[in-house]
Order: structure tokens, then sequence, then C-alpha cells
């Protein structure tokens, strides 16, 4: 693939949400292109036994299923080096060595056809080390990603900057980067990952302003899938917004699935991603008499099936617990469902499509939906934002029909 080395324009690229983003050299993992104005993309990481290596294709396999765009391996000894070799042969996506202590499985894992090297430079006690990496990334034209974080930064900078870790990484990040530089290397990016998504943030900020290498977003350790996703969207959210960032790992300590979901979620609902449909469901209340939550998750899980069926077809889906919320203030989706007593109405935009017994309405709903994605046009959709006189005249219908419905049981319990 052939590297484009050359520096950032002053102009920087606009997305489709119109956020803009920061200028950057563009670089190639693989046939994945990461900076200037290529799409930002989701990467994860395996959690096996890298010499494991049917395990390892197969969590590739799955994880490139769910959207993942370029794939982290471990690589702690030779045997796992040696393992990259099968593992990239048959990997859908590309592949990338995680290598902290040894330099020589680095050039081992470059020598078995991985697509880019991460390196901790902090575990590299020697810079020589770093340069016999960047010989050989530059004999198989594949990229380096300078991975400073938190827990490895240089002694040296540490004693310098004692309690500054935004300084610390940064300065980490910057020696470095000169490191490559000077053996006329440019082809990498730079992640300057922290824990702490507030000191990770102000790190990714300060270098955004002194270089125009991509950047790697993460925060690092975030935690369980709960706390994790809250740091991360967080941290995420606030970069993304100022156009700093160019690729981006969820880290979770959950399943990576959850990871790579995370990912596009994040960069979809930024308008930065038209990758996968949009689920609006509402929180439930004392309105609601259907099981909400489990009706919300089948119907994820649907989804999920379909927008792997169907891509670039980007639906707003709808699960309602009543008739009050739905179609009424889910009348801008492509198709909903909303419940009531032992019965549900499936409904496209504010028109109520059928209505259906609630032991049938998956199955229903199911159909409904294949033949929503079928009928998918993006050039006829144009979501307008509902002006106040729609939205009462679609919440006044609503809520005269659950009236009726609930004076329909009434009087059908109320007869001898």
């Amino acid at each position: 693939m052939t590297q484009d080395l050359t520096p950032a324009t002053a102009q920087p690229t606009t997305s489709a949400s119109h956020l803009i983003r920061r200028p950057s050299r563009k670089i190639w993992v693989g046939n994945v292109p990461v900076g200037g104005d290529a799409p930002i993309s989701v990467q994860s990481m395996l959690t096996n036994d890298t010499r494991d290596i049917e395990e390892s294709v197969n969590q590739i396999h799955r994880l490139a299923d769910a959207g993942c765009e370029i794939i982290r391996l471990a690589v702690p000894d030779k045997e796992a080096a040696e393992a990259l070799g099968a593992i990239v042969k048959r990997s859908p996506i590309p592949v990338v060595a995680d290598i902290h202590f040894d330099y020589r499985l680095a050039l081992q894992a470059a020598d078995n056809g991985v697509h880019c090297i991460r390196v901790n430079p902090g575990n590299q006690p020697r810079k020589e080390f770093i340069r016999a990496i960047v010989t050989k990334c530059k004999e198989r034209e594949i990229p380096i990603r300078i991975g400073v974080n938190s827990g490895s930064v240089e002694k040296p900078i540490k004693d310098q900057y004692p309690d500054d870790l935004v300084t610390q990484l940064v300065e980490s990040a910057l020696l470095n980067a000169r490191i490559l530089e000077e053996e006329d290397f440019f082809n990498f990016k730079i992640s300057v990952k922290a824990s702490d998504p507030l000191k990770m943030v102000d790190a990714y900020r300060r270098l955004a302003r002194l270089v125009d290498y991509p950047l790697h977003l993460g925060v690092t350790e975030a935690g369980t899938l709960k706390r994790g996703l809250i740091k991360t969207s967080m941290a995420f959210g606030m970069l993304l917004s100022e156009g700093i960032g160019d690729t981006i790992r969820v880290s979770l300590t959950a399943d990576s699935i959850e990871e790579v979901f995370a990912g596009h979620e994040i960069l979809r609902n930024m308008g930065l991603r038209q990758s996968g449909s949009n689920l609006i469901s509402c929180p439930s209340c004392g309105r609601c008499e259907v099981d909400l939550h489990g009706l919300a998750n089948q119907v994820e899980t649907l989804m999920a099936e379909m927008d792997r069926a169907n891509p670039g077809k980007p639906l707003d889906v709808a699960v309602m617990g009543c008739f009050v919320n739905g179609p009424g203030e889910a009348g801008h989706a492509d198709i909903g469902i909303a419940g009531g007593i032992g019965q549900y109405y499936i409904f496209k935009g504010e028109e109520k499509v059928m209505r259906v017994p609630e032991n049938e309405a998956l199955e229903k709903f199911k159909a409904e939906l294949q033949r929503t994605y079928a009928e998918y046009d993006p050039e006829a959709k144009q979501h307008q934002p509902q002006t106040a006189a729609n939205w009462q005249t679609a919440n006044k219908d609503a809520e005269t029909l659950a009236i009726e419905a609930h004076l329909t049981e009434l009087e059908s319990t109320s007869q001898p």
C-alpha cells in the first residue's frame, strides 16, 4: 500500500456532522487508512493467548463481523511472534503486534507479516532498540504506533516532571517521535493514554497542537463495562467534538465485542460514522404494561443481525412502552413498536401499520423490520425536526388512542 506521508495540509477536513477535524498526515494500517481525510476507524484487542492460532483467528473473525476494523494482539514471546504468521494470513482485517519489552519480537512480528507495530517506548530501555524497529518497519513498509501510557513513561521524564502526568505523556511522545524523525521515518501514529479521562483529554489536546501525526485515542484501563463506557464516552466526546482523533479503541474489562459496539456507537452519535442503525427506546414509567426492557433487548439483537446483512442502511428503530410515547414521541422513526395491554402497534413514522397480539409481536415486527431494511432509500430519507404543532398533534392522537384502549379494556372486564 502506498503511504501518504506528506505533512498534513493546512486545510482541515469537515465530517458529515460538520465537525472540523484536525489536519493530520495519512498512514495506512494494511488496507485501512488512518488520519487525513480517512474515516475514524474502530480498533480492539484480542483477549486470548496469541499462541493459540485457532482461537485467535476465531476471535478476529467474530470481532470483524461486529465491525472491528483493526485488531491488536499481544506478543509476549517468540512463540507468539511466530504464530502471527499463520494468524495474519487468515485475518480479514489488519493485524497490529503489541510489543513491550523485547524489541526483537517486533522484528520477528514484522517479518511474519503484521500490518503495524505498537511500541511502548517506556518499556524499551535503550533507544537504539527503537531505531532497530524503525529500520525493520522501513524495510517492510509498515507503520509504527508510539504507544505511550501512564504506566510506562521513561524514568528520566518522570523525574523531570514529577506529579505532572500530562506533561510526562506528551514529552515521552515527542521524544520518541523525534527519534523516528531522525531516522527519516514519518510513517507512524501516536497515543498518549491514561486511566484518568481528564488527564488523557489534556494530553491529547496538547499533543494535537504540537504534531500533525495521526492520533490513536484511548482511555487505558478504563474499567468494567459500565464505568469504562462512561469514562471513555466522556473523553472521546470531548476530543472528537474538537476534531481530535483518527482511530479509536474503547478499552473495557468486558467482551471485546462490547468495545467494538461502543466505538461505533460513539462515532455514530457524534455524526462521524453512519455505521449501524439507531435504537430509540423510552426508559419506561408507570404507564408501561409490557416487558419493555426485554422487548428492547430483543429488538436490539435483531437490529445487529440486520445491520450486518444490510450495511449502509442506518435506520431509526423505536421501541416504546405505551401508545403515548409511540408513535407520538417516536414519530420520526423509520419503524417502531409500541406496547399496550396484551397488544402492540407497529408504526412507521406517525402512521400505525398494524395492531398485533402480544404473543405475535416480535415475529410480526421482525418481518416488518426486514421489509423496512429492504425498502430503505438513503436519498428519500429526510428526517426534519418536528414542529411544536406537529408534536402536539401526534401526542394528542397517541394519548387519545391510549385512553380509548384502557376504556375498551375496562368495559370488557366490567361486563357480567
